[in-house]
């Protein structure tokens, strides 16, 4: 039996990780329980930031993106600090161009660039451009050195990182998580976190699901992008040495674990199109990952019918841009007893019908 932490964490990708992170600080003993650490979104993502370039509609999922947003160079700087590793933060904004035959994307304020301004805020776009939308507050962080950095400053701090451990069975008593069993036996805590993504359902029956997105990347000599080019049905998004990573596809196909000629062709096509150039540099190579979307395609996050296990899972296309607020609403919420107020937006309780009440949520793998 294992029972030394105050706080558990199921899952290990961007959210456990920060999550975990959070709490040490706030004084926590936490373990975080990851089955496999590169299955996580964060290490498929393309790392763009971008509440206002993904046109989210003005409500609760906006502001919240909007606050992660605002506090992400803070919270890489800190990382940075205690690490000395980079998390690749860039606050190069978002251009969101336009075809004569691109649906109107935006409403409300928005900084429209005509045909001439575009072109001379990214030189070499497609002729067919006729003008876009600027979006300088947005930006991106390189996914694969935040996964490093969030890696090594979890293990700076002191938290407890079981990789390879499955958890296979959530038992419950009175109303509360009495244990957790995974594969190498039962393990109890004071408090549970479920962070496990797309792969929520096999805990709990939440209505989270995988949405698989394509990706590929190629490399350059210099910097031909400064920006990110957030195009219909695709983004390009350029790295500070130089690599561009393109995606996604967006496909409900369950765990299809690998890529197929169709989607490579279709993210091809529309990038070349949005961006001519990039038909020239070298195919560095493609992957993909699952998303964990919910029906409205919002975070689950917060309190959970039982009284010691925290959700926060279901974060969709914004996984990573959520992994700042996120980490600090779920810790605070622990640490302080107090939920945040606009937790109560983003609680199971608008799935309540998918949570039956039962002693014992078995999982099968």
């Amino acid at each position: 039996m294992n029972s030394s932490s105050d706080v558990l964490i199921i899952g290990g990708g961007a959210m456990g990780l920060a999550t975990a992170i959070e709490l040490t600080r706030q004084g926590a003993k936490v373990t975080v329980l990851s089955r496999n650490f590169q299955e996580a979104a964060l290490h498929a993502a393309a790392g763009m930031l971008a509440p206002q370039a993904e046109g989210l509609e003005p409500g609760p999922m906006l502001d919240l993106c909007l606050r992660s947003r605002d506090l992400y160079a803070d919270w890489t700087h800190q990382l940075t600090e205690l690490t000395g590793l980079e998390a690749g933060y860039w606050p190069c904004g978002i251009l969101a161009p336009a075809f004569a035959d691109s649906p109107p994307r935006y409403t409300g304020d928005v900084e429209w660039c005509d045909r001439t301004t575009i072109h001379q805020h990214q030189p070499d776009l497609s002729p067919e451009i006729v003008g876009g939308w600027w979006f300088p507050q947005d930006a991106q962080v390189n996914n694969q050195q935040l996964a490093q950095v969030l890696l090594q400053a979890a293990r700076q701090l002191g938290v407890t990182l079981e990789e390879g451990v499955g958890v296979t069975g959530v038992e419950t008593q009175d109303n509360r998580v009495h244990q957790v069993q995974t594969t190498v036996g039962p393990w109890q805590a004071q408090t549970y976190i479920l962070a496990t993504g797309s792969w929520s359902q096999d805990l709990l029956p939440i209505p989270v699901t995988p949405r698989k997105g394509q990706l590929f990347a190629v490399q350059t000599h210099g910097q031909p992008l400064t920006k990110v080019l957030f195009g219909p049905g695709t983004y390009i998004v350029p790295r500070q040495n130089g690599r561009i990573v393109v995606g996604a596809t967006s496909e409900d196909v369950g765990f299809a674990a690998y890529n197929t000629p169709g989607g490579i062709q279709s993210l091809l096509a529309k990038a070349i199109r949005l961006y001519p150039p990039l038909a020239d540099h070298p195919l560095e190579g493609c992957w993909w990952g699952f998303r964990p979307a919910t029906p409205d395609e919002s975070p689950i996050l917060g309190h959970s019918p039982y009284d010691n296990l925290i959700l926060a899972t279901g974060h969709y296309r914004n996984g990573i841009l959520l992994t700042p607020v996120t980490a600090r609403l779920i810790s605070d919420l622990i640490v302080t007893g107090q939920a945040d107020p606009c937790l109560a937006d983003f609680s199971w309780q608008r799935f309540a019908s998918s949570f039956p009440s039962t002693e014992r949520l078995a999982l099968a793998h």
